[in-house]
């Protein structure tokens, strides 16, 4: 039976501003490996609110035991407002994961929580949809939740994609007359888009030179839903990362493959960010 395991924000909406402080302090020597009082002080935030943030941060993929992740300290050192395209992109790609990270993906995406199984699971099904729709399906899935709390976190993530001092830049999730539509976000740059696709390959494919086309087209926690696409839409996106060599395609017979030429992931990431100066 499915948990929603969004409780780790306990009430705190995702605030930017609020996550930036948490890096600043892992940015330090001393990291976030410090007591509750003095993470309070290091940070302005609230007793009650350092833990959630710092939450926040770690499943954002911005922090690691601690410290700033290898990416998080790129992105502090390229985007320390936390506030360009790229970062709204990469914080909803390991939100999107739960706390499980790129850990092996389950059968059923819920099985990792409400974020994974709203990203994974619900969007591809429902481009369009109100909130009393994903509180209807997401009760059918997480039956074991009260009511109550299941609205309030869903309420909580949905707020991620639409707040403005959260991720609503990217505008993966845009809310107009009541109504969610999620046809309208704005691209990633290819060099972001190839990280994602390094990491999932990392994850997917360790061992493999090829993949078959097919395979990164339908994948049920691929590069489509992470997204936002359709088949035809990654296709798309692949066809932009062969151009600029981050992979090749390999379509002269059936069946399609697709080869990677990157070297290091952090360096698409590094890309990324200059790319959009």
């Amino acid at each position: 039976m499915p948990k929603l395991q969004l409780s780790f924000h306990t009430t705190f909406a995702l605030k930017k501003e609020e996550v930036q402080k948490i890096l600043r302090c892992a940015s330090e020597d001393i990291g976030l490996n410090d007591s509750l009082d003095n993470l309070q002080a290091r940070t302005g935030l609230g007793n009650k609110k350092v833990t959630p943030i710092k939450s926040w941060a770690t499943r954002a993929g911005l922090v690691e035991e601690n410290q700033l992740s290898p990416e998080g300290k790129m992105i502090w050192d390229h985007d320390p407002d936390l506030e360009t395209l790229p970062t709204d992109w990469f914080m909803h790609f390991y939100l999107s994961l739960g706390d499980k990270r790129l850990s092996t993906p389950p059968q059923l995406p819920s099985a990792w929580g409400g974020w994974t199984y709203f990203v994974y699971e619900f969007i591809p099904q429902y481009r369009s949809f109100t909130e009393d729709d994903l509180f209807h399906h997401a009760a059918l899935v997480f039956d074991s939740e009260k009511p109550k709390p299941l609205k309030k976190n869903l309420r909580i993530l949905l707020r991620a994609y639409t707040e403005p001092y959260a991720l609503a830049g990217c505008k993966f999730l845009i809310l107009e007359d009541g109504q969610y539509q999620t046809d309208q976000a704005r691209r990633p740059n290819p060099y972001l888009v190839g990280y994602f696709l390094a990491k999932l390959w990392e994850r997917d494919y360790p061992q493999e030179g090829s993949v078959l086309t097919k395979s990164l087209l339908t994948h049920p926690m691929g590069l489509g839903p992470v997204l936002g696409l359709t088949g035809d839409g990654v296709q798309d996106e692949l066809n932009r990362l062969e151009s600029l060599g981050i992979i090749e395609q390999r379509r002269a017979v059936p069946p399609f493959q697709v080869v990677p030429r990157w070297t290091n992931p952090l360096d698409l990431l590094e890309k990324a960010y200059d790319c959009d100066r």
